[in-house]
This record gives C-alpha cells, sequence and structure tokens, in this order.
C-alpha cells in the first residue's frame, strides 16, 4: 500500500499509539509519524505494512486535526495524556475531587462564578444598563476581577485605570454586557469587546476572557497567555496564538478545551470535569514548569 505525508494511520503490532498522522517521508530508510497516545515515531519502511490506513470519518481526531509539532529546540516536549494524567494524580490523588485541588484550584473560581451570578446576572445587569447605572456595573466587574488571582495586579489595574472616566464606564458595561449575554455570533460579541478592552488601555488576553469564564465555567475557558500555550505545546496543539486578541486564537483555545475535557472523560471518573474551571485547572497542572515537571 502506497502512502503519503498526511495519511492517518494505526500500527498493527501498536495498538496503544492510537491513531497516527505521517508527517514526513524523506525517501529514505524511515519515515516519521505522529501517534496520539505516543507523539513522533520512525517506522521503517520495510515495515510500513503493519500500518494500517485509515480514512473517512475514522481518519479525524482533534488533536491531529490541529498537530502543531514540537520545536525541537525548545525545551518543552510533547507529553502523553497517559503521563500527564499519571502526574496529576500525584499531585492530586483523588483527581479533581481532592481536597488539595479543591482549595488551589477550584472552590475560589466557584466563588467569583456565585459572585457574577449574583452581582452581574443577565436580568439584573439589564436593569442597571437600562437605568444607566455605568458606575455600579464598573464597580460590581471590579469586584469579581479582584475575587481571583486569576488577572495579574498589573492588569487589574490597567482595567480600574481604564474606568475613570463615565465615557469608559458606560463603554465598558455595554460592551461586557454585550459579549455575555448580546444576540448575534460569539465571534462578533467577543471582537467587540476586545475594540473596548483596546480603547480603554485595558487590552489583555486574561481580562479579555476572565468574565465569559467565570459567568459560564461549563462553555468558556480563560486565557493566561504563557502558561496556555506551554500547555498546548506540551499537547501539541495549535493554538494560533497571537499577542493582540482574535476570535481564531480563542475558538482555538475553545477547541483545545473541549479536546482535553473529552479526553479526561474517557479516562477515570475522578478526572470527569464538571465544567471548564476543572478543565483549567488539568491545563494549567499540565503547563511544564507548574506542578508538572
Amino acid at each position: 500500500m502506497d502512502f503519503k505525508k498526511g495519511d492517518r494511520v494505526r500500527h498493527k503490532m501498536e495498538p496503544s499509539w492510537g491513531l497516527g498522522e505521517i508527517i514526513e517521508m524523506t525517501g529514505g530508510p524511515y519515515c516519521k509519524i505522529f501517534f496520539v497516545n505516543q507523539g513522533e515515531r520512525e517506522i521503517g519502511i520495510n515495515y510500513m505494512e503493519n500500518l494500517i490506513k485509515v480514512k473517512n470519518k475514522e481518519a479525524a481526531h482533534p488533536l491531529l486535526d490541529n498537530l502543531k509539532l514540537p520545536d525541537k529546540s525548545k525545551k518543552i516536549k510533547f507529553t502523553s495524556m497517559g503521563n500527564l494524567v499519571n502526574s496529576f494524580f500525584k499531585i492530586f490523588p483523588k483527581g479533581f475531587y481532592d481536597e488539595k485541588y479543591l482549595r488551589q484550584e477550584r472552590d475560589y473560581k466557584v466563588e467569583a462564578h456565585n459572585l457574577m451570578s449574583g452581582l452581574l446576572n443577565k436580568s439584573d445587569f439589564g436593569d442597571l444598563l437600562s437605568q444607566n447605572e455605568y458606575e455600579e456595573i464598573s464597580h460590581n466587574a471590579l469586584k469579581i476581577v479582584n475575587k481571583t488571582n486569576l488577572v495579574f495586579p498589573n492588569e487589574k489595574m490597567a482595567l480600574k485605570d481604564g474606568l475613570k472616566s463615565a465615557e469608559n464606564k458606560k463603554l465598558f458595561s455595554t460592551s461586557l454586557f454585550g459579549v455575555l449575554y448580546g444576540s448575534g455570533e460569539l465571534s462578533e460579541r467577543f471582537e467587540s469587546f476586545a475594540g473596548c478592552l483596546e480603547r480603554i488601555n485595558a487590552a489583555k488576553w486574561t481580562t479579555q476572557t476572565y468574565f465569559l469564564f467565570i459567568a459560564f465555567p461549563e462553555r468558556y475557558m480563560f486565557m493566561k497567555p504563557s502558561v496556555t500555550q506551554s500547555a498546548a505545546d506540551a499537547f501539541a496543539f495549535e493554538l494560533h496564538y497571537r499577542p493582540d486578541i482574535n476570535w481564531k486564537s480563542y475558538e482555538s483555545l475553545l477547541c483545545f478545551s473541549r479536546y482535553v475535557s473529552e479526553e479526561l472523560t474517557k479516562i477515570d471518573e475522578y478526572l470527569k470535569p464538571r465544567d471548564m474551571i476543572d478543565t483549567q485547572g488539568f491545563i494549567w497542572s499540565s503547563a511544564p514548569g507548574k506542578y508538572i515537571a
């Protein structure tokens, strides 16, 4: 059977490696294949008969569809989900129900969500807007941001400084309501909120994604650029990250988060994410230099 770069394959003798993609056909004695559970492997041309070509729906895989091959000049290397899970369990033996995990990674974010639900739920937020209570909306938003350490202190200060004028409070209030509760495509609302933060000199990925994550942890993810990029690199997942806030990067982050959530659900009942707070906790812990070495 003829093979070419980009073909999706499985290895007859190593089914645990999972689905793979041929990433290099050099014409020499080896070809290079990236397997989702094993990373990059060299297969001798004489042993290609051990490969089964996979097509159509069976060839689809979130990681291979968004594959970012590890940069060999960097220290971050691909780590299989199995190894990441093993490392996670060493730190949190009961997974997402471990007392240490709840204390360090989950409970305070849930508290922020509850505060958000109490202060800026759709109904109350809408009432405040209709009464032009931009001061109170901005005050509540800052209170919610200050509830956690997810946004850096200097970024919190930038938002606070940006909300000093009445004009900026109004712009921020209407834009925040729009991204959280507005109609229309999320991509358009996301970009509109990004424009608002740019205008008030508070355009940071953390601030941009914080409110969606805290308001709707069942759907949306938080972006802390350096940690998220490092974790995605460890997974070999392409984030399409750019420093400027943009929808493509965030859409890729949502895809990455769903992939991690779905894979964790398959592995162990103690690692079935209740929401993206758990998924974010696992991604954070998977970043090289955090919990997992």
